[in-house]
């Protein structure tokens, strides 16, 4: 009879201890786009108040230091869903798979590709479904490769945790295109939610109406994002799903504005952070740490309880797999629709070196889309007068500087290249040093022509 029982109790504990194991939190992404921190009143003195972002961060942490390794949205999606750099895997330039077109840029010959990777390397909502987790997208696909149909429950506008199946712990990406870069036009005639007279002009940014207005424009979006991320939060707290829930606030890359979306300086790669943990859980990481978008996947997976595959190159910054975050971030850009221009860039969290491959294009380069926005108008007809003072035409300057250096500390627009400073040579070499080594071990891909890895792309296909 001892016997008897001594083996029900161990079942008991081991299933019991099982069970608890098996226990998941609910994790929810809300993916502002193409927003700086800088236009947060958690980041910086702003006319505008946003209490549902707020409210994350009251029960949560402001994380001040997360970059993306793309000024620009499909490459860094593409790090974000697997974990990886663009440049390794082939989708470092601007929109190469398009689910809905066949062409992306017509007039330049590129074709939608997806680019030939490991077959191994796979979005991350693969692992937590096997792991029991009801996955959704809502609702762009902006991956930059082709996403296999197992990557997601739902994917659409519609697409939602409430769908899943009982008390299923779910994972789910809220994109907000209101506050997009196009959107800067396509709401230029709309009501203005904020005080105009209290934005802050940045300085490499002239004074004027056009200016003040149109980043207006991008604060009033903020405002109705916002309100958007306030239903969704009354929703998991109706359902009684909040305490049991992670919160990730963040932006797909730096700021809609000329000089930020597609430029490598901090207002191109640096986004907002907030992260709110479940009741109970807490967070103790410094908010100062040097994150990357590729540190995203590993850290869902951590909390998760699901074991992070050894090809990942982002670290846990949560969880139990949870390691010290890294002492450098790097970056890059490429093609960015119809025009190519290709930099890489290093940080340590003051100091960014950057490295240009072709000094005959300005940081500006003409992207047609671009040219739709009231400002960038603007900032050209300026130009034309010559009306800029030097720090506002730094960025159309012909040629740019083939290296960049800068104090982020003491220089936190990045105005004042520190590359011939001799106090700096030594910093500056060491700098250039860790680049080209990152390059060579993450096999960047930036020096094979695209139509190259087109081809590759195409003959996996087949």
């Amino acid at each position: 009879m001892r016997r008897i029982l001594k083996y029900i109790f161990t079942l008991f504990i081991l299933f019991g201890c099982n069970e608890t194991k098996l226990d998941k939190p609910n994790i929810v992404w809300f993916v502002f786009e193409d927003q700086s921190p800088d236009f947060f009143p958690q980041y910086a003195d702003v006319p505008v108040k946003l209490p549902a972002i707020q409210s994350i961060a009251d029960d949560g942490v402001v994380f001040m230091n997360m970059h993306s390794p793309s000024p620009v949205c499909a490459p860094s999606r593409s790090a974000i869903i697997t974990g990886m750099y663009p440049t390794t895997l082939g989708t470092h330039n601007m929109r190469t798979y398009n689910a809905y077109k066949t062409e992306n840029e017509p007039s330049i010959n590129i074709p939608s590709y997806s680019p030939n990777f490991p077959k191994y390397i796979r979005p991350f909502t693969e692992y937590l479904r096997k792991s029991g987790f009801y996955c959704t997208n809502n609702s762009k696909e902006d991956y930059n490769f082709k996403i296999s149909d197992s990557a997601w429950d739902e994917s659409s506008n519609n697409a939602h945790w409430k769908n899943r199946n009982n008390q299923q712990p779910f994972f789910s990406v809220f994109n907000f295109g209101i506050c997009h870069e196009s959107g800067i036009w396509r709401m230029n005639n709309d009501s203005i939610l904020v005080d105009k007279s209290k934005i802050k002009i940045p300085p490499y940014f002239p004074e004027n109406d056009i200016i003040r207005h149109d980043m207006a424009v991008n604060f009033s979006n903020l405002v109705r994002a916002d309100r958007q991320v306030l239903d969704l939060i009354n929703e998991l707290k109706s359902n009684g799903e909040y305490d049991n829930t992670y919160i990730f606030f963040y932006a797909d890359h730096g700021g809609p504005f000329p000089r930020h979306k597609r430029a490598i300086y901090e207002t191109g790669t640096k986004v907002p952070l907030i992260i709110k943990p479940p009741k109970g859980v807490e967070i103790d990481n410094n908010p100062h740490d040097l994150l990357s978008f590729i540190d995203l996947a590993p850290t869902v997976l951590s909390i998760a309880g699901i074991d992070i595959p050894d090809h990942i190159q982002g670290t846990a910054f949560l969880g139990d797999q949870k390691r010290e975050s890294p002492k450098l971030l790097f970056s890059g850009s490429d093609r960015f629709d119809e025009q190519v221009d290709r930099l890489r860039a290093v940080f340590d969290g003051q100091y960014k070196y950057i490295k240009s491959y072709d000094s005959s294009k300005p940081h500006a380069i003409p992207v047609t889309y671009r040219l739709q926005m009231p400002m960038m108008q603007e900032l050209l007809k300026l130009l034309k007068e010559d009306k800029l003072n030097e720090k506002q035409k730094f960025w159309f300057n012909i040629p740019k500087p083939s290296e960049e250096f800068y104090d982020l500390k003491n220089d936190p627009y990045e105005l004042n290249n520190l590359i011939n400073d001799p106090n700096y040579a030594d910093m500056i070499q060491s700098f250039s040093n860790k680049l080209e080594l990152w390059i060579k071990e993450t096999n960047d891909l930036g020096e094979v022509p695209e139509s190259e890895i087109i081809k590759r792309s195409i003959k996996n296909d087949n």
